[in-house]
């Protein structure tokens, strides 16, 4: 949802709120802006009656000198530097009155006779009657708040209550929401899944629940040889995730007959995570996003589960899962020839399941189904073609790289065009086994990136941190492994693209992919984006500390980690064109903002 504030002083708050997730542009006239140390910001939770003025992470120098990890301090006497800021520690479907007090004079001798601009703000419920429910884990394992909470243990090293209070706090509601999907099937319903990874045990026993009360339960897991067929879970040179999809099942209890394998075209990948809930026959709702059936895949890397109560997109899940459910393409052991036939005939099948748009004029109002594999890289184009013409904002996670047809596109992009945010499993950066010349896109092209990083050494007041891998919550993906677009997310007309597919060629042309196209939904436009603000902002920290470090400099702890003793350093870095005033452009101009 969208809000904002009266104009008090030359001064107007403006918030987009989520599920977990408000964030904030304050708005400031020249006059405003003389003198201005920050903000403090004051949170009354209308729901709860509870009322707190919010912490701060940065300090004055002149007062704080030496800092540590463990110090705390409020935003009433080291306030938010910044005319963008998050609350990132919002609850679902909660009223909330924010206040923000303007803070002028000496660190010192803070003057706070400003009149403060209140504004009020509401969150979106977690599970609700709309066509669409979001659910994100926390994604950020390597993290202070872990390090704060649960320290430098993983969480199978924490005692037994500890542990599932770590999981919990990094999955959030992810798991708790693919349950409740299942669960909410009942006697006489099918659900219809079909994964890649169907390794994490309270799901599959889930889906055996669901069995046992009656419910018709059918699942496509992928059961490809691509290792040792002598090897089994565990071992080294087993399938993946065959053994450990084949090892759930069976402790799970699931009956085979419940399951299919596919294992057709064994050098692709069955990459789905969906399900379709079925109620007397007829399709009703589905289960999609990135989210992989495992440990890492709900509390580790970051992901996405998407909730659709909608009969049509049901239908046309249903009808793709049948067509999986034969296991089409070429089996192991064909000639090339008839190998490329048989795959050729799956792509043209996926391809008749239904039109899908082929330009932006083509997208409909509403949801849109895209299945893989498919011949051609038309709608590969029109995902680029979102993030190049968007109005304003387009925002994109890519967890295997920037493909090319992204970066031909976007080349020629400078700062007049829509600002580009651009969130990375790894650095985007030159292969020496490649054989193109290295196209870059920076700050120059209007793009803006981070990517999967973690503090390995400590920084000011940050503490080192564990990553996914040391916390061995993923070995492969470790950080950014969400599949989402977004183009022009605050305005009028917003366009979402969520799903499995990781925008490249072979998501396109070879593996079992699906994606849903949502136009023209500001409200789920909206809890993209805030989520996506909270994953950028926090890698976007430790990407610049990473590069830094990469070419031998360190953050300078008087410009970047503490608080500016005066105001003209800090409102610097908000003139024309520079990312910080972009940023706060996305607020205040943004469409539809109710007046709170």
């Amino acid at each position: 949802m969208r809000f904002k504030s009266k104009s008090s002083n030359g001064f107007q708050v403006f918030a987009v709120s989520g599920v977990n997730t408000i964030s904030f542009g304050v708005n400031a006239s020249a006059a405003a802006r003389k003198g201005l140390l920050g903000f403090a910001v004051e949170r009354h939770d209308l729901t709860e009656n509870e009322k707190r003025v919010m912490p701060g992470f940065k300090v004055f120098r002149s007062v704080v000198p030496n800092p540590s990890p463990k110090t705390e301090v409020s935003t009433w006497d080291h306030p938010v530097q910044s005319f963008v800021w998050d609350d990132f520690t919002a609850k679902p479907e909660h009223s909330y009155k924010y206040v923000f007090h303007p803070l002028k004079g000496s660190p010192k001798n803070i003057d706070r006779s400003t009149k403060p601009i209140p504004i009020n703000v509401e969150t979106e419920p977690l599970f609700s009657k709309n066509v669409h429910d979001i659910f994100f884990n926390r994604g950020v394992a390597s993290s202070q708040a872990y390090q704060r909470r649960f320290g430098d243990l993983k969480p199978n090293e924490l005692p037994t209550e500890k542990g599932k209070e770590a999981i919990q706090w990094l999955t959030r509601e992810l798991d708790d929401a693919i349950l409740k999907f299942i669960k909410s099937a009942k006697k006489g319903d099918s659900l219809h899944g079909c994964f890649y990874e169907f390794r994490y045990l309270p799901v599959a026993q889930a889906f055996k629940e669901a069995i046992d009360r009656g419910v018709d339960v059918k699942l496509i897991v992928d059961g490809k040889v691509n290792g040792d067929p002598e090897k089994k879970a565990g071992e080294e040179g087993a399938s993946f995730p065959r053994e450990d999809n084949l090892k759930t099942i069976k402790d799970a209890r699931i009956p085979k007959k419940n399951v299919t394998l596919r294992q057709a075209k064994p050098t692709n990948i069955q990459h789905n995570k969906f399900i379709v809930l079925l109620r007397k026959g007829k399709p009703k709702e589905v289960w999609t996003g990135s989210t992989n059936i495992s440990l890492g895949g709900f509390s580790g890397q970051t992901n996405v589960g998407h909730w659709v109560r909608d009969n049509d997109c049901a239908e046309h899940f249903e009808a793709y899962w049948q067509l999986l459910k034969k296991d089409p393409g070429a089996i192991a052991g064909l000639e090339r020839a008839e190998a490329n036939k048989a795959n050729k005939a799956l792509r043209d099948a996926v391809g008749m399941l239904r039109e899908v748009p082929e330009s932006l004029e083509d997208v409909a109002e509403g949801v849109t189904t895209v299945f893989s594999p498919r011949a051609g890289l038309k709608m590969l184009d029109l995902y680029v073609n979102m993030v190049d013409s968007a109005s304003a904002c387009s925002c994109i996670t890519l967890a295997f790289g920037i493909n090319a047809a992204f970066k031909q596109k976007l080349i020629d992009n400078d700062p007049l065009n829509a600002i580009v945010f651009m969130l990375l499993e790894k650095k985007d950066a030159p292969n020496k086994r490649a054989t193109d010349p290295f196209v870059p896109l920076t700050t120059r092209n209007n793009v803006y990136q981070a990517w999967g990083a973690f503090l390995d050494d400590p920084v000011y007041r940050w503490a080192r941190e564990k990553n996914n891998r040391i916390l061995q919550l993923n070995s492969h993906v470790a950080y950014i492994h969400s599949k989402f677009l977004l183009r022009d997310p605050l305005g009028e007309d917003p366009h979402v693209v969520t799903g499995s597919a990781n925008f490249s060629k072979a998501s396109t042309n070879d593996n079992d992919e699906n994606m849903i196209i949502i136009r023209g939904d500001k409200r789920v436009a909206d809890i993209y984006f805030t989520e996506f603000n909270r994953l950028f902002n926090h890698y976007y920290f430790r990407s610049v500390a990473e590069s830094l470090k990469d070419q031998g400099q360190k953050l300078s702890s008087d410009g970047s980690l503490f608080l500016s003793e005066t105001a003209e350093p800090w409102l610097e870095k908000y003139k024309p064109g520079t990312l910080r005033s972009k940023r706060l452009a996305l607020y205040t101009k943004m469409h539809g903002a109710q007046l709170m």
